[in-house]
């Protein structure tokens, strides 16, 4: 079913429509409330409660944002978020119930740009859905960075969007280029978990460190264990050589 626009403002563009956020969640009372609060922001609903129905209705009503919850009947969010990704890129922030390290990278892995692990907050699901909204709509600036950065044997191209290693090509999410860039353009300067956040996701606390720490945990299992430096207790560095 889908949900009707809500009357708040904060989820539309300045003169445009509200955004479309799907939910995708098999426990109705988490959905109601995850969509009630949503509305009150702004946003437009939409449901889906299994795997199949949510690929189809992302391909129908074509969301802004995807709600991910990993447990559904059907198949399971990882593959729903794989499915969507493959059809059409777009935001999505996968709820688990589990706090799994190996679930959280897989997720990362199929194109998830955030996770929460349940139970949370209202507030901490809607602060990472308007942050998320934020990086996908971002408009470019002009930058001095170049279309093509090299760095040692690491080779983005900026423009493109795509990366090599050794003359490998590494698939990566667009979070994890994005944040790959940020720090490839600081190379060897320490950068702490905190401005990460600010910078990468538009977070404006530090409550998603360990969001910083799953994809930097991607970007080496893509690109090699020796890329990036950890500073423990402070954050990571770029060490490959320019």
């Amino acid at each position: 079913m889908t949900g009707s626009t809500g009357t708040g403002t904060s989820g539309a563009t300045a003169g445009g429509p509200a955004r479309r956020v799907l939910v995708v969640e098999d426990e109705r009372t988490i959905a109601e409330a995850v969509a009630a609060r949503l509305r009150a922001e702004g946003f437009e609903v939409s449901f889906a409660a299994d795997g199949p129905t949510a690929v189809e209705t992302a391909r129908r009503v074509r969301p802004d944002l995807v709600v991910l919850d990993v447990m559904l009947p059907g198949f399971d969010g990882l593959e729903v978020c794989r499915r969507i990704q493959a059809e059409r890129p777009v935001p999505v922030l996968m709820l688990t119930a589990r706090d799994d390290e190996t679930d959280l990278l897989v997720g990362l892995a199929v194109g998830a740009d955030d996770y929460l692990t349940k139970p949370f907050s209202m507030r901490e699901l809607t602060a990472r859905v308007h942050a998320l909204l934020r990086r996908a709509s971002r408009v470019p600036t002009p930058d001095p960075e170049p279309e093509l950065l090299r760095l040692g044997d690491l080779e983005i191209n900026v423009a493109e969007r795509r990366v090599h290693r050794a003359g490998r090509e590494a698939h990566l999410t667009p979070t994890e280029f994005d944040l790959l860039l940020h720090l490839a353009t600081r190379p060897r300067t320490v950068l702490p978990r905190e401005r990460l956040l600010a910078d990468v996701w538009g977070w404006a606390d530090a409550s998603g460190t360990r969001t910083v720490d799953s994809h930097i945990k991607g970007l080496r299992r893509k690109l090699g264990a020796d890329l990036i430096r950890t500073v423990h207790g402070v954050g990571y560095a770029l060490e490959v050589a320019r």
